[in-house]
């Protein structure tokens, strides 16, 4: 529809061109035989433009409308020719244009059907020319050879036309439909990016390189209680300001910026505690950033209940080991006093009952000392020591101990090694490790002792020729009061785990039926 439009148009202002022309450069009746009917001419021709646009509307085929047209021009500028002197015409161009405005309009077919038209209705104008049954004189020195190469150049230069304006115009109408569908798909595209940013379960702003927000998705509104025409334009820091110390601007230029972090904000709906991730974007020369951040307000108050019930446990946990370990000895010392109330043994049973009150009263005072120790230990006193010097005096010890009767025990590692740490507190956690690998070879083996010196950390191994831990006992070793020894208060493992975490370090176990190694890791400085 649009492009019959378009060729009735551009049939009117050709017309009007053309008859603008014949005026402005006064052409007057001598160059044309019948000029006196060409007024007739483009009279007829621009009533049938004006009909054309009135019944436009009307038109249900446009295809067939559109051929009418194209073969009514055909017949005009034929007329035309005719009227301005057949062979010596100088408007046979006018073909070549009806040709392109057939395949632009309709088609490549269209094209050669428009330009078979014109070269036959062509070669019978010029054939009844030079046989003079027509009345149209030409120049008597035109032979019959001028004539047929003047047809023949026309057609070729019709069917030419057509081709490679069909050839163009097919070109040009994959590519359109090719534009035509990446721009769909781009919009498809845009389409799907934009649904799936504005819904995603996470905020989503986008901050330009002056550090402005210029995008702000639904969540964001949802968990802000911002509205998007509130927030854009403003600053980063204007909607999170616990940003203030870790982003600005200038840090827009590193490649490398990407952090996680989270602070609080304040909401109409009260404070919220947010986990934001910033990435650093660039695009087309521009350059900003992306943050996607969530409400963590329930996330962390879970967590705070969690740890709370934990908190519970554990002291509930700890209470019944407290009362169990307690009880014991308690039950020796009342049976113990009992016997020795009613008078009724011997002196030799006396001094066994008494030895075993004592013991008993030594074992309560072991278990309190420890468990204040656990539950407040002495002051970290940081000093520059020599860990080896410390490791070789703990080997000695365990050498000089009862239970190293058929136990090799090496030290490996450097012969010096300068760390900062409490040199006390380090040598209760080595003899306790030490001592426990001892008791998990009473049959003899070998404990290895290994230090090892990394970037910014010293690791200190270890390991027995035991039978190893328990797969069961190896998450509960660090818990207070867990004991696998009949007469282990269950608190050196729990003591030794928190002198290493008040140093900054860490301790773990690896255990099979090989052995055990028990790794403490210690920042070096």
């Amino acid at each position: 529809m649009t492009k019959v439009k378009s060729l009735i148009i551009f049939r009117v202002l050709f017309t009007v061109a053309l008859v603008g022309s014949y005026l402005f450069f006064k052409i007057g009746p001598a160059p044309f035989p019948y000029h006196h009917l060409i007024r007739y001419l483009i009279s007829g021709i621009m009533g049938l433009s004006i009909v054309y646009l009135f019944i436009l509307k009307y038109i249900k085929k446009i295809k067939p409308f559109a051929y009418v047209q194209l073969i009514l021009d055909s017949i005009f500028i034929i007329a035309l020719i005719f009227m301005t002197g057949g062979v010596e015409s100088w408007f046979s161009f006018l073909m070549v244009l009806n040709v392109i405005a057939a395949v632009i309009v309709i088609g490549r077919s269209a094209g050669f059907i428009i330009a078979t038209i014109l070269s036959i209705f062509y070669g019978i104008l010029i054939d009844l020319q030079f046989y003079k049954v027509i009345p149209l004189a030409y120049e008597p020195t035109l032979k019959v050879t001028h004539f047929l190469y003047n047809i023949f150049i026309h057609i070729s230069a019709l069917y030419l036309v057509a081709y490679l304006t069909g050839y163009l115009s097919s070109r040009l109408e994959k590519a359109s439909r090719s534009l035509e569908k990446t721009q769909h798909d781009l919009i498809e595209l845009k389409t799907l990016n934009t649904m799936i940013v504005e819904n995603v379960p996470s905020g989503i702003v986008t901050v330009n390189d002056k550090g402005k927000i210029i995008a702000f998705n639904n969540h964001a509104e949802l968990i802000t209680g911002l509205k998007r025409n509130e927030v854009i334009g403003k600053t980063f820091l204007e909607v999170f300001p616990f940003l203030q110390n870790q982003i600005s601007v200038s840090e827009l230029s590193s490649s490398a910026l990407r952090f996680r972090t989270e602070g609080i904000i304040s909401t109409r709906m009260g404070q919220k505690i947010i986990g934001i991730t910033i990435n650093r974007f660039e695009s087309d020369g521009s350059q900003g950033l992306i943050g996607v951040f969530q409400d963590l307000t329930e996330i962390k108050r879970a967590e705070e209940e969690a740890k709370r019930r934990e908190k519970l446990a554990a002291i509930g946990e700890l209470s019944r080991n407290i009362a169990h370990e307690i009880r014991n000895p308690l039950a020796s010392l009342k049976g113990s006093i009992e016997m020795l109330f009613e008078n009724h043994i011997s002196e030799g049973q006396k001094r066994r009952l008494m030895e075993i009150a004592i013991k008993e009263m030594d074992r309560l005072n072991k278990i309190i000392t420890d468990f204040l120790l656990y539950t407040r230990p002495a002051p970290i006193n940081l000093k520059n020591f020599d860990l080896i010097k410390l490791l070789d005096e703990v080997v000695l010890m365990l050498k000089s101990s009862g239970e190293a009767e058929g136990i090799d025990i090496a030290r490996n590692g450097p012969d010096s090694l300068i760390i900062k740490a409490d040199e006390n507190q380090l040598k209760q956690v080595f003899l306790n490790l030490g001592t426990n690998a001892l008791e998990a070879m009473p049959g003899g083996g070998k404990l290895c002792i290994d230090v090892l010196r990394e970037k910014d950390s010293v690791k200190i191994n270890f390991t027995d020729t035991g039978q190893g831990i328990p797969e069961e006992d190896m998450d509960k070793i660090f818990y207070p009061f867990y004991s696998t020894k009949e007469q282990g208060t269950g608190l050196g493992l729990s003591i030794a785990y928190k002198i290493i975490e008040e140093h900054r370090g860490k301790i773990s176990v690896r255990s099979n039926y090989n052995g055990t190694t028990f790794e403490v890791m210690l920042p070096y400085e």
